[in-house]
Parts: structure tokens; C-alpha cells; sequence
């Protein structure tokens, strides 16, 4: 290998030729983090957003605590007032009249109910009582009986009176079983009470509610005063619907 003397150099150099410096180019791009294929985030957006998850966040949260709250003060009602179901009897019932000629029937039904509400704390408002009679199924009479205020513990009787003569559609097995009845000396006569009810807690009442009470009786014919077989009070069924 000859011998190679750059000029650059004091002295001269004995060895491999040394390679011209290579040239370096830069290419413009964009700015950013990550090398050059970064890209730059818009404050604004990033701002917009987080307010936007923070409105979201506290708007769950609120909800959340409203209803929390709201349960534990209904578990605190029901722990401090206990509602028990109001009781309904029908006491006493007179059936004088139920004489079916032809399609129509004429009846004479008088019937005596207790009302006992056992709540210490809760007063009943009966804003609307409408009675309902039912003979296999076919209504014959309805009444409207007067609304009242029922104190915490305390027992009220009601009147409902039917008395009169209406249209009453029966088919060959529901006329069959009124043969029957008027064989026995005692029909099947449904009673159902349809109320408007508000209850009162201390000073406070609440919105009207819509219970339905039924019911279902086996009333003796009483002729002259007497009946062939004696009525037996019955305690009604209650449905808050």
C-alpha cells in the first residue's frame, strides 16, 4: 500500500485513506414531541373536554346522592310509621229481594261494612267510596256511598244500600246456578268497593291512591224477617292495585 500524505496534516500519514466527511441534510417537518410525525394538541379542545367530563362527572354524582337520600328517607318513614293494611268486614248483610224474571232482576240488598285502620301514625282521607254489586259476574247496581276521615286507630262502619231493578244478561249456566242459589236459600253476591284514599302523616298527605276492595259473599234470602240459613261476616280482600 503506497504511502498517502494529506495535506490538512502537519506531518505525514502512513495508513488507509481517510473517506471525505459525508453531508448531512435536514428535512423540515413538523414540531412536536415523538420525533417529526408528532402532532401539537389544541388547548382549547383539551380544555372543552375536561370541563365537559367534569360536568358529566359531578351531574352522575349528583344524581346518585339525591337518590341515596331519597331512600333513606323512605326507610326512615317505614321504620317510623309501619303502615299496616287498613281491614274491611262485611259485618251484616239483608237480602230480602233478589227475584230474576226474565233478563231482569229485582233486588234488595243492604249491607253493613266495618273499616279498621290499626296505624298508630296514619289517618285515611276517603275522598271517593263507590260500591259495586255483581251477580255472576253482571253488574247490577251501583251506589255511592259518603266520604269520610278515618282517625289513627279507629273503626267506622259504612251503609251500602241496593235496591231496585236492572237488565242482567245471564247465559244457560249462569241462570242454572241462580236456580240453584234460589234452591239453597242463598245467593252469591260479589261486593267490590272502588276508593279515592289520601294518607295523612302527622300534618303531611299524600297524593290520592286508587285501592280496590272485594267482597265475596253468600247472603241468605230472608223472607217475612227470616232467613232459611244465617249470614256469616266476612273479612273483605283488599288490593292496592
Amino acid at each position: 500500500m503506497g504511502e498517502t500524505k494529506q495535506p490538512h496534516l502537519n506531518g505525514a500519514y502512513y495508513g488507509p485513506s481517510i473517506p471525505p466527511p459525508s453531508k448531512s441534510y435536514h428535512r423540515p417537518g413538523r414540531r412536536g414531541g415523538g420525533g417529526g410525525g408528532g402532532c401539537c394538541c389544541n388547548p382549547f379542545t383539551c380544555c372543552c373536554s375536561c370541563i365537559m367530563n367534569c360536568i358529566c362527572t359531578c351531574i352522575f354524582q349528583i344524581i346518585i346522592t339525591i337518590l341515596i337520600i331519597v331512600g333513606i328517607f323512605v326507610f326512615i318513614c317505614w321504620l317510623i310509621f309501619r303502615p299496616n293494611t287498613v281491614k274491611f268486614y262485611a259485618t251484616d248483610a239483608s237480602l230480602t229481594e233478589f227475584n230474576l224474571n226474565g233478563t231482569t232482576l229485582h233486588y234488595n240488598l243492604a249491607l253493613n261494612l266495618t273499616i279498621r285502620n290499626p296505624n298508630k301514625r296514619i289517618g285515611i282521607y276517603y275522598d271517593q267510596i263507590e260500591a259495586r254489586a255483581f251477580y255472576q259476574g253482571q253488574r247490577f247496581s251501583t251506589v255511592e256511598l259518603t266520604p269520610f276521615y278515618q282517625d289513627k286507630k279507629s273503626t267506622n262502619s259504612l251503609n251500602a244500600d241496593f235496591k231496585g231493578q236492572n237488565l242482567v244478561l245471564l247465559g244457560s249456566k249462569e241462570t242454572s246456578n241462580y236456580n240453584d242459589d234460589k234452591e239453597s236459600g242463598a245467593f252469591g253476591v260479589d261486593v267490590k268497593l272502588y276508593l279515592r284514599i289520601r294518607l295523612k302523616f302527622w300534618f303531611v298527605k299524600s297524593t290520592k291512591v286508587k285501592p280496590k276492595i272485594d267482597c265475596d259473599l253468600r247472603i241468605p234470602l230472608s223472607s217475612n224477617g227470616t232467613a232459611s240459613v244465617s249470614y256469616e261476616s266476612k273479612r273483605c280482600d283488599f288490593d292496592w292495585r
